[in-house]
């Protein structure tokens, strides 16, 4: 079976990240909608239609931004390319460690003042 394309890998995560989202704004907007109508009453329209507005709302918004967030999270490298950028380190014993030191700083000395060069032609 073949490896789901970046396309569907993405809509995933933000059909994910909307429903976390939905139900997260659905929770908030039953606590804050509940406070609400405790603390000011419920309106014209009634309880229902008071707590019903403050919860979908809230689960409108937090869906949107989590899902856009779900989206730019995942934009980043995926593991296999992750793994090409790390460097294999070198295992050397000291001797070549000292020795390529040495080097280094040779070739540092050598770039801050060019006048320490030694013309090894003549």
């Amino acid at each position: 079976m073949s490896e789901p394309t970046v396309w569907s890998k993405r809509t995933d995560l933000r059909r994910m990240g909307a429903m976390m989202g939905g139900g997260v704004g659905l929770t908030i907007g039953f606590l804050f909608g509940s406070w609400s109508i405790f603390q000011h009453g419920a309106g014209p329209r009634g309880v229902l239609h008071t707590l019903s507005r403050t919860m979908l709302t809230s689960a409108a918004s937090f869906s949107f931004f989590l899902a856009i967030g779900s989206v730019i999270r995942s934009d980043g490298l995926q593991d296999d390319q992750l793994r090409m950028l790390v460097p294999v380190p070198a295992v050397r014993s000291r001797a070549e460690g000292l020795q390529l030191m040495r080097a280094r700083w040779e070739a540092e000395r050598l770039s801050k003042n060019p006048q320490l060069r030694v013309d090894k032609s003549q």
